[in-house]
């Protein structure tokens, strides 16, 4: 899908915070992560950019904030979220993986086999080293082409077995900072080989280490292989969740709630109860099974009244038959046992329900936001741009940008990727310390400080090696103009030279030591008026108000609130939608 330059790429721009918290609640739910793991895979400075494929498919792609991809989304509406390689290095488990051998790449052929993957399911693919029992980083990410089951009975032997979307050093890599791949790390566990493996355990053992340099085709037949749960361990799991439901919900349950229906006992207390990491639980599973293979059909049970009348054994529950001539065909629970020794000593997990009651929760709450948002009708947007100047003009000719630097404004993630391609192209890279870039002449000449010749300050200055990435940037936009462009509803937007100022609300003490509130540098935000201001905090803080001009000669207009108002004044200007960033309290009057 990548294997050619994309065809358009748009200006990329920060996602917003509530859009940022959706991404990670579609990452959560998509692939039962928790959430201190979906925010190392959401970060905040997240950047969301539209594109076409070479084949005119329509996408978008999230990049983290040094411009690495991290997701995207492929084909008109659709949402599903597919991890970059980038990702995919961060957990490398995030996927069910298939492995092959290093030396059939890239034709690739079906080496190891499971039996719980489904067509259409996302997959990692990997490398594969008989000899040691290691397994590369995923190198490629796709989707499969057949279950895993039509491969293992024979129907297919030959021909596609996964379609390949994104792999190592395709141009959707090449995009990021293209670091070194992770160290191989060992395999667990190898399923059966598959029917049509073209590859002998003899020609495995002989063959020489994964190589470092794979290019794997689109549509190409890969291996397979997986780590997955066997019926005994999912019967433990559903116990286990039976016992978090007992020593949880049902243990409040009144008893006039029985008799109840076997279905109904089992879609309400036992499926929403599972674990929703199920490898906190079951630590010799894999983390990338997935909650649909946890079932009754799967366990070692095979039915409902099975599972049922083993928790009877244990005395965990009580059950009565269907009468012999009744519509009823199921067992019906009677009552259960909350003061079961079992249950007492269950030590409690994250279950299914928890996570969904969480993202409801999340969901509604993001609702009311916006709701709440489109009734003000007030949401002012505040871009920060820079073009090169001075010092930073030859670096930027250095980029190959020059209608960039000569014409146009450039946000953060677009400087990001100007830098991080520089960086890539000239190697620059500190192969000790990755997050440090080894400074060539030119960075070193755009981001050194000025210093007359022959000064105390040349002659102490030591020379500039290396740096880390993030202040790197920041050095280079130093030596660059800021500008910034301010867009509010049913205004025109305004593009102005230099660096927005935030609204400074300032606490001071003034005659007689009476405290009082002032707030200065509302006019870039374009939805505020001083004489409005004054008159709405005058009825929300209860107090005396004046404008008045500036002090020093500063243009624009101060507003003056009688008392300590930061709370009441913050509060007012979100309303009004100015976002919290350009919003400066300073309290001059001391702790008290």
């Amino acid at each position: 899908m990548f294997k050619k330059p994309l065809s358009t790429l748009k200006t990329s721009a920060p996602l917003r915070g509530s859009d940022r918290k959706k991404l990670r609640q579609r990452v959560i739910s998509a692939y039962s992560l928790s959430l201190e793991d979906a925010d190392h895979l959401v970060p905040d400075g997240i950047l969301s950019v539209k594109f076409n494929t070479h084949l005119n498919e329509p996408g978008i792609l999230y990049l983290s904030p040094d411009g690495d991809p991290l997701w995207f989304t492929v084909g008109k509406g659709s949402d599903a979220l597919i991890p970059a390689i980038y990702t995919m290095w961060k957990r490398p488990k995030l996927l069910p993986f298939l492995s092959t051998p290093a030396e059939v790449i890239p034709v690739l052929v079906v080496v190891h086999l499971s039996p719980s993957l489904n067509e259409g399911q996302l997959v990692s693919i990997t490398q594969y080293t008989r000899e040691n029992h290691l397994l590369s980083p995923p190198l490629a990410v796709g989707r499969m082409a057949l279950s895993s089951d039509q491969i293992q009975d024979g129907r297919q032997e030959k021909g596609k077995a996964v379609y390949v979307l994104h792999t190592w050093k395709d141009h959707l890599w090449d995009m990021g900072s293209k670091p070194d791949p992770p160290e191989f790390a060992p395999f667990l566990e190898e399923s059966a080989p598959a029917p049509g493996s073209s590859l002998s355990q003899d020609d495995a053992e002989a063959s020489p280490p994964p190589s470092e340099d794979i290019d794997v085709p689109d549509e190409t037949p890969i291996a397979t292989a997986r780590v997955s749960y066997t019926p005994s361990e999912i019967s433990t799991m559903l116990h286990e969740s039976l016992l978090q439901a007992l020593s949880t919900v049902l243990s409040e349950l009144p008893s006039s709630s029985f008799p109840m229906s076997a279905s109904v006992f089992y879609s309400t207390y036992v499926l929403p109860y599972r674990p929703a990491f199920p490898n906190s639980v079951f630590p010799n599973g894999s983390e990338t099974s997935s909650l649909q293979e946890i079932t009754i059909k799967t366990s070692a049970h095979k039915s409902l009244t099975a599972f049922l009348k083993s928790a009877e054994k244990e005395l965990l529950l009580t059950l009565r038959a269907p009468p012999k001539h009744g519509q009823q065909s199921e067992v019906v629970v009677t009552g259960v046992n909350a003061s079961h020794p079992s249950v007492v000593g269950h030590k409690r997990f994250v279950t299914v329900k928890d996570i969904e009651t969480t993202a409801a929760k999340k969901a509604l709450r993001e609702e009311r936001l916006n709701e709440a948002e489109e009734k003000n009708g007030q949401v002012v947007e505040v871009k920060e741009v820079w073009r090169p100047h001075l010092k930073s003009v030859e670096l930027f000719e250095a980029f190959g940008e020059r209608q960039i630097y000569l014409l146009t404004l450039c946000d953060l993630a677009e400087i990001r990727t100007l830098l991080n391609n520089y960086i890539t192209s000239k190697s620059l890279v500190n192969l000790r310390e990755q997050s440090y870039i080894n400074l060539d002449e030119l960075l070193v000449k755009t981001i050194s400080p000025k210093a007359k010749k022959g000064s105390a300050a040349e002659a102490s200055a030591a020379p500039l090696e290396f740096m880390k990435r993030e202040e790197l940037t920041k050095k280079v936009l130093e030596q660059m103009q800021p500008w910034h462009e301010v867009k509010a509803p049913g205004k025109d937007p305004v593009l102005k030279k230099g660096a927005l100022k935030p609204i400074q609300v300032a606490i001071k003490l003034r005659q007689g030591r009476r405290p009082s509130t002032l707030i200065s540098g509302i006019e870039p935000f374009l939805v505020l008026s001083a004489d409005e201001m004054a008159e709405d905090l005058r009825k929300i803080c209860a107090g005396a108000t004046s404008v008045s001009p500036r002090v020093g000669g500063i243009p624009g207009l101060e507003i003056l609130v009688q008392g300590k108002q930061s709370k009441n004044v913050s509060d007012y200007l979100t309303d009004k939608g100015i976002p919290k960033k350009w919003i400066e309290i300073i309290d001059f009057t001391g702790k008290k």
